[in-house]
């Protein structure tokens, strides 16, 4: 689950990435609007937390620009001020939520996760399917009521294929999705992580589609 961080301040940057990464994300950083619109529109996220006053190009273009290019992840704003005509253009420009500075760390998460959950139509925080069980808060996987220990990388794979629930994903999206960008996974990873957690699920709940991807099914067949 990748989460695109446009800040300009290297430390607060720096402290969204090292939480989001303890809450199972894969955050990458750009410190400015050119460096952001750029990444948001070459890469692939779930989301993106974005500084409106950030140097070269400001927040507001960034989203404007993103927007009018069809991307339609979720974008929380973030501001050092917090007046109502500033909201207003941030919602006018497609933000889908707004924090302003300072704020708790827990609190932007949480709004992050609300974002996905709505994005991906999930309502909770707990991913189900036929007995495989993913709590996305606590980070902790259970197969038929039982606690299954996991990778990261593993954890990652289940949460995207339960979010997607019902939709094949192809092996692309899945490492854009789970490995970091400096990572070079070997052609066959995908293929190697899948069956490591088939193994320890002790039941083949992701299908394979040959040429296609992979998918939790909606129902178990």
């Amino acid at each position: 689950m990748r989460v695109l961080i446009v800040e300009d301040e290297t430390r607060i940057a720096d402290f969204i990435a090292d939480i989001l990464r303890s809450e199972g994300f894969i955050p990458e950083v750009a410190n400015d609007g050119e460096a952001g619109w750029f990444l948001g529109s070459t890469e692939t996220y779930i989301a993106a937390i974005l500084d409106i006053g950030l140097p070269k190009l400001d927040g507001l273009s960034v989203l404007r620009n993103w927007r009018a290019e069809g991307l339609d992840m979720p974008v929380i704003l973030l501001t050092a001020k917090s007046s109502w005509n500033e909201r207003v253009d941030g919602i006018d420009a497609g933000a889908d939520d707004y924090l302003g500075k300072p704020f708790h760390m827990e609190e932007l998460v949480a709004r992050l996760r609300a974002l996905i959950r709505r994005a991906t139509s999930q309502k909770t925080t707990v991913l189900e399917a036929a007995g495989l069980k993913v709590d996305m808060r606590q980070m902790r996987v259970f197969i038929n009521g039982r606690p299954l220990k996991v990778t990261p990388l593993e954890y990652r794979l289940l949460v995207h294929l339960l979010l997607h629930r019902g939709a094949v994903v192809s092996q692309e999206a899945l490492v854009e999705h789970i490995y970091y960008r400096d990572q070079e996974p070997e052609s066959n990873a995908i293929e190697v992580l899948v069956g490591r957690l088939r193994r320890k699920m002790g039941v083949d709940l992701i299908e394979t589609r040959r040429g296609f991807g992979y998918v939790i099914a909606d129902a178990p067949a």
